[in-house]
Order: C-alpha cells, then sequence, then structure tokens
C-alpha cells in the first residue's frame, strides 16, 4: 500500500505560529523532505522532532521528485516542508504535488501560515478577490509581460519581493500601473514586523531614502471597473468616423447599417442631421485621402 504525502506549512518568522498537528506529524513521518536542511533542523531541534530529512529544493526537484515518488510507492510516510509557510505556494513542492496525482498517491495539507495571506489581511486593501503573483520574472521581456498584464487587473495583487530589489520593482509598478494604494508589509510575524500603507509613489521616495530590510510582501490596489469603463469610453471617443465604420463593418454589420453606428458616434450625427449619402461620401473621401497623403510620404 503506497504511502501518503504531508504538505506542512511551518512559520514564516515565528515558532509560536507553529501548529499542534504540523509538530505531530513531523514526529510521526518517515522521513520529512525540506527545501534546505541547515534551516528546517533549527524548527526540527526546537520542537524535539528527530525525524531524519532529505533535501527537496528547486534545483533537484525532479531527480529528487522520482526518489521520494519510489518511497511513497513503497509505503513511507513523508512530509514535506519549505524554509517558510506553506509548501507548494511559491515554491517546487508544486512538483512533488503534481507526481504524487499521477501516481496515484495521496496528498493531505495541514494548513498554517502563509505570508500572501497574512500580507492580504493585514493591508487594509479589499480582499474579496485578489491575484498572487509570487516574485516578479528575473527575465526582462518576461517581466514585462507580466506587468503589462496587471495594468487593467481589477483584483488586489500580492507580489514577493528581496529588500535588495524593492526600490527598482516599485519604479516599474509605478511607470506601469501608475500611483495605486499599496501596502508594503516586511518581517512579517517577527519582532519588526511593519506594514506600511500609502501610495507607490510614496513608497518609491521612502525606500529611496531609507535602505528596506527584510523580505517584503507588495500588496497592491487594483484598478476599478469604473476606471477601466471610463478609459474604454475616451478610447472610443478618440476614434475617427472612418474607425468606426471599420469597427462596425468588421463585426459583420452591413455598410448603410455601420455609417448609421457611426454616425451616432460622431458630434455631427448626435443629431441625425446629416444625410447618410452624405455621411458615406464623407467617409469615403477620408479614406481617399489618407491613401493620398500615404503615398506622398
Amino acid at each position: 500500500m503506497s504511502g501518503k504525502l504531508y504538505l506542512c506549512a511551518t512559520p514564516i518568522g515565528n515558532l509560536e505560529d507553529m501548529t499542534y498537528r504540523v509538530v505531530r506529524t513531523l514526529g510521526e513521518v518517515d522521513l520529512i523532505a525540506a527545501e534546505d536542511t541547515r534551516n528546517s533542523i533549527k524548527l526540527l531541534n526546537h520542537f524535539g522532532i528527530k525525524t531524519p530529512m532529505t533535501s527537496y529544493h528547486e534545483y533537484n526537484k525532479i531527480e529528487k521528485g522520482k526518489k521520494l515518488i519510489e518511497k511513497l510507492k513503497d509505503g513511507m510516510q513523508i512530509a514535506l516542508v519549505t524554509d517558510a509557510g506553506t509548501p507548494g505556494v511559491s515554491d517546487p513542492g508544486e512538483e512533488l504535488v503534481k507526481m504524487c496525482y499521477e501516481e496515484g498517491i495521496e496528498v493531505t495539507s495541514l494548513p498554517g501560515a502563509a505570508a500572501c495571506i497574512t500580507a492580504l489581511t493585514l493591508s487594509g486593501l479589499s480582499t474579496r478577490r485578489f491575484a498572487f503573483e509570487a516574485f516578479l520574472p528575473t527575465d526582462k521581456k518576461e517581466k514585462q509581460s507580466v506587468l503589462n498584464e496587471l495594468v487593467n487587473e481589477t483584483r488586489t495583487m500580492i507580489l514577493y519581493e528581496a529588500p535588495h530589489r524593492l526600490v527598482r520593482t516599485l519604479r516599474e509598478l509605478l511607470e506601469r500601473l501608475g500611483n495605486r494604494r499599496i501596502t508594503v508589509c516586511r518581517e512579517l510575524t517577527k519582532k519588526h514586523e511593519t506594514a506600511f500603507a500609502t501610495t507607490i509613489e510614496e513608497a518609491l521616495a521612502h525606500y529611496e531614502a531609507n535602505e528596506p530590510k527584510g523580505e517584503c510582501v507588495l500588496v497592491i490596489e487594483g484598478k476599478s471597473r469604473e476606471e477601466l469603463r471610463q478609459e474604454e469610453v475616451a478610447k472610443w471617443e478618440e476614434m475617427s468616423i472612418e474607425e468606426h465604420m471599420d469597427f462596425y463593418l468588421d463585426q459583420g454589420m452591413d455598410k448603410k447599417e455601420a455609417m448609421k453606428k457611426s454616425g451616432k458616434r460622431s458630434g455631427n450625427r448626435e443629431t441625425g442631421c446629416v444625410s447618410d449619402a452624405y455621411f458615406v461620401r464623407f467617409v469615403d473621401l477620408t479614406r481617399q485621402l489618407k491613401k493620398i497623403c500615404s503615398t506622398l510620404a
């Protein structure tokens, strides 16, 4: 009979956040797979846990994952822990869980600390809907792609960031997202925990003048639906008559109906005082003029 994989959440700073269930489970399983055994041994020693450990991290997750799967198939009970927080959240543990399901091995998750949720509830921003992005990609093109996706995100956004990259990330967020509300959470659950509720612009100015310390979680306000609506209206109103006409034609509308729709969008057509024939002729002349200008250029 196959064993079971236990995903055991561990404290993100304060050892008092360790749950009784996790302590018991770590003491009862046959093996603990740890992201960094040097860090985890301190946790195990604190709670008097003597269970043997093996390393499982980003750089050996495939090779070691296969070995752990074989042990689970042989009936071993294995616990997975990360350096801090919940395994599988921005963590190589997700790969091991996937492998377990592919092999029909049972997995259970023991809830506990998670920096993203702790920061979200502490932020003072909307918690009903949120998007967790973890660390932004290090590759420039990939990072820009993610930031572009976040521009119109309406949910509260959660990012992780290291202190030495915080200023650069805040600068990039300001450039792409604009000056949103943000809460910068540092040293969560520790003695010097801070939650700096401000704006991206003010946060950038603050940390340019004061060197940030400690791992950070950034909780960022999403774009309001009203703001999205206003941007869409503004974009629509900036379109030329010809662009309106082309838009409706691309939707499969016949020329006469497209002309009527476009006429209603133009300032001169709101009263309906311009004849349909004149309007169509106006659009055709506009197109011809653009072609002539393009040729001359």
